[in-house]
């Protein structure tokens, strides 16, 4: 009796080795379109924090046309040491906070950038602190007196929709307008995001809505106004243009 010719296609040894050519190929092709498109994806991370750091002094842009409205209204840009001393050699645009807050505060740098729009002059500071899930960040700028907040943005990595993630929300953002990081005496408050704020319109009380059900993620934002902001002041402190009298 004749025997029938083996069908190679049906043994274990080729569909092995079937697998492991798809799986190549498909490495391949997923690393080269990732490759491809980095440079794109860096772009556009480079140009919406361009937007972000606008949007704090009121300059609400599309990514396309933020470079050219950034280097418009953004005249400096600084890295600092932990004494407000400049870092020299530091560009401050690509510093990286979430490697920066790895570091003891001694060894970290501080970027600043500084904003004048229409005459009026802003300094604004990247914050980046701890949500309920994971990071929060984002920018807040500071009027001439470095006291009075010209404008917040606010951002995060995975809070809860509906809840925590509505500090992207502009109703929250714009709560933080004129507000005063400052008390009476010159003492560093920042701004504590609270449940049941009395007076919403009383800017000299250091406080601004919480979001209802979100307390922990209102904690990490008060939370890291209050340090990063106090990071800055030896450097406002050497500046003798400043109104504030900080303590």
């Amino acid at each position: 009796m004749e025997e029938k010719p083996v069908n190679k296609t049906n043994t274990n040894g080729y569909t092995f080795m079937f697998a492991i050519i798809m799986v190549v190929v498909v490495a391949s092709v997923l690393a080269f379109t990732a490759t491809t498109l980095q440079p794109i994806q860096n772009e556009n991370v480079r140009q919406e924090k361009m937007q972000n750091i606008l949007a704090t002094v009121g300059i609400e842009t599309e990514r396309s046309e933020a470079e050219g409205l950034y280097n418009e209204y953004i005249t400096e840009t600084i890295a600092l040491n932990e004494d407000g001393s400049v870092a020299e050699g530091t560009d401050a645009f690509t510093v990286d906070l979430a490697k920066e807050l790895k570091k003891p505060g001694a060894k970290q740098v501080y970027p600043l950038y500084i904003a004048n729009v229409e005459g009026a002059k802003y300094y604004i500071i990247p914050l980046r602190g701890k949500g309920l899930w994971d990071a929060i960040f984002g920018y807040i700028a500071l009027k001439d007196d470095v006291n009075t907040i010209k404008g917040a943005v606010f951002d995060h990595k995975g809070e809860t929709p509906g809840l925590g993630g509505e500090i992207t929300q502009m109703w929250f953002k714009q709560s933080f307008a004129d507000e005063k990081i400052f008390d009476g005496s010159g003492n560093l408050i920042g701004v504590s995001v609270v449940k049941g704020n009395i007076d919403p319109s009383n800017k000299d009380d250091n406080k601004v809505d919480a979001i209802s059900g979100a307390t922990i993620t209102g904690d990490g934002v008060s939370d890291m106004i209050s340090e990063r902001l106090l990071r800055y002041l030896p450097y406002f402190k050497k500046q003798t243009d400043i109104k504030v009298a900080i303590q």
